[in-house]
């Protein structure tokens, strides 16, 4: 048995490689609270969360002066009872995303940890369902980009391997939004997929009366991403009654029971359960688990290079996300090819860190416990 015997919190904050905005924000910078894991036997692990802007100082605090002292001493092996036991040591402070966050750090570290000591990969520690998944990119679709910028982005992006490309949606009138998908249509193709995100912009009566303007367009959408609040699952259930067209949630849901009470009233269709706000590995199995028992497919949202082998872990993994973030920190590339990309095959989480650049660039002298 080895047990944590020092922990290792530091932040890095990456800005965007392009500007990001949709319905209802912007993306300022990726602070990147980090925790890095050693065991007694001297095995380290490395895990990470993220923000889009605000928070990293608070997930910091947590893991500091909270979380982090409740793990030393701890059996590494024992995932998810630490998971279970620090998430209702601050149970007062859930379900949402800043527990959430701070468990995913911690989490992702243990799991990559468990991955070197057994010289597994994650996408067969995890389960080992898929060899590659399909990807599409996001970062062409933006919502402030001209239609032209984004007709361009998706020639690029089809020139470029992907198998599709997600355009976010919410312009001042529909008829906005169906012009600039039909142009993306007209120059990818039938055989090219298109999502759509809306970024929980619209009300019901809205999403429903463009859910039916995008159908009778014929655009052939592969979805219709967070067309409501999150936390509005009777609206969704009315939605998904209204329209042919799959939709999408799960980006800004913090635990799997939230996850299950889309599923069991039909709320959903696809499941994008996010890594880092679901609160790490651990309930990202459960979550992608639970939504296989309802035959509904998962398609992560963000993070890739952690997502890559989850999604390829699971029998329902049907799409990765393609927004590179870690490659000002990060040797290693998830690579598109044909359309699709392979896990990595190396032990742990498959992230190569560049330690030298992550010192370079960490927004603070690293915090140690022991």
């Amino acid at each position: 048995m080895s047990r944590i015997e020092r922990l290792e919190i530091l932040q890095v904050d990456l800005p965007p490689k392009v500007v990001r905005s949709d319905a209802i924000q912007s993306f300022a910078t990726q602070e990147t609270p980090m925790m890095r894991i050693t065991d007694s036997d001297g095995a380290t692990g490395i895990g990470y969360s993220y923000t889009i802007g605000q928070g990293g100082s608070s997930i910091v605090a947590l893991l500091r002066d909270h979380l982090g002292p409740m793990l030393l001493g701890r059996d590494a092996d024992c995932i998810d009872a630490i998971w279970h036991d620090l998430f209702m040591k601050t149970h007062a402070l859930s379900v949402g995303p800043l527990v959430a966050l701070s468990l995913a750090a911690i989490d992702t570290a243990l799991w990559d940890l468990r991955g070197k000591k057994t010289g597994l990969p994650l996408h067969k520690l995890a389960g080992g369902a898929k060899p590659r998944i399909p990807v599409y990119t996001t970062e062409g679709g933006w919502l402030h980009m001209s239609q032209a910028e984004i007709v361009a982005e998706a020639e690029a992006a089809l020139a470029n391997g992907f198998a599709g490309t997600k355009i976010k949606v919410g312009r001042a009138t529909v008829q906005e939004d169906i012009t600039r998908l039909s142009a993306v249509r007209r120059v990818v193709g039938d055989g090219f997929q298109v999502m759509t995100d809306a970024n929980q912009g619209f009300t019901v009566a809205e999403a429903i009366r463009r859910a039916g303007a995008f159908e009778q367009a014929g655009l052939d959408l592969a979805w219709y991403e967070e067309p409501l609040p999150a936390e509005d699952v009777e609206g969704h259930v009315r939605l998904s009654a209204a329209t042919r067209i799959p939709v999408a949630v799960g980006e800004s849901l913090y635990h799997p029971a939230q996850f299950r009470d889309y599923l069991a009233r039909g709320a959903c269709s696809i499941v994008q359960v996010d890594v880092a706000r679901i609160g790490g590995i651990t309930p990202w199995l459960k979550t992608a688990h639970l939504a296989e028992a309802f035959n509904v497919p998962v398609c992560p949202h963000f993070l890739m290079e952690l997502h890559l082998p989850l999604v390829c872990a699971v029998p329902n993994g049907a799409w990765l996300e393609h927004i590179p973030q870690l490659d000002d920190i990060a040797a290693s590339r998830v690579v598109v090819k044909d359309g699709f990309a392979t896990p990595p095959e190396a032990p742990g989480n498959g992230i190569e860190w560049d330690e030298a650049e992550i010192a370079r660039r960490q927004a603070f002298t690293p915090i140690v416990l022991r």
